[in-house]
């Protein structure tokens, strides 16, 4: 396996991909992401992994441009309120693996379509019909997911205050009751 593709940050803000020997934009790197390539980006001078900050950058340019942003204001609220919680190490986890559940279902129900195309061989009217019947099914599936995922926080919160009673209860002071 490859590894993964170098590119240095100058202080000028220039990117240089060290595979191709050449300059690249932000636009380059974003189509680096879209093609799963595995890279990445370094200060020139003092070699800090920078790989971080430039996907951000990707991100809130996407943001600007958007009609329909991914992360709206209550959401960019709610992460930011999560910085120096208790919780701030789950939330990256929680996040990451929520996504590659969406992920996983989007592929899921792109192949089942594919399949249901293939074999029925309808028209494309017929098609677009199908597919915008997929929007709000994937929706529910998605509410769905996340309510059960809730849920299931919700009661691993409480059996680790059960657990934190059970320990701490004798202690003064400690709250025994909820």
């Amino acid at each position: 396996m490859p590894a993964a593709r170098m590119i240095k940050k100058y202080p000028n803000r220039r990117l240089y991909d060290t595979r191709t020997s050449t300059y690249i934009t932000i636009a380059d790197v974003k189509e680096l992401v879209l093609a799963q390539e595995e890279f990445q980006v370094v200060d020139a001078k003092t070699g800090e992994d920078l790989t971080r900050q430039i996907l951000l950058q990707i991100i809130l340019e996407e943001e600007a441009g958007e009609n329909t942003p991914v992360f709206t204001p209550p959401v960019l609220s709610q992460i930011i309120r999560s910085y120096g919680n208790a919780m701030q190490g789950f939330m990256g986890s929680y996040l990451e693996k929520n996504i590659q559940a969406f992920i996983d279902i989007q592929q899921k129900l792109q192949e089942q379509s594919r399949a249901f195309y293939d074999t029925n061989k309808v028209g494309p009217d017929m098609w677009n019909q199908f597919l915008s019947m997929q929007a709000p099914m994937v929706q529910t599936m998605m509410t769905s997911y996340l309510e059960q995922s809730k849920n299931l926080f919700a009661q691993m919160q409480e059996n680790m205050q059960t657990q934190a009673r059970s320990m701490f209860g004798g202690f003064p002071g400690f709250p025994d009751k909820k």
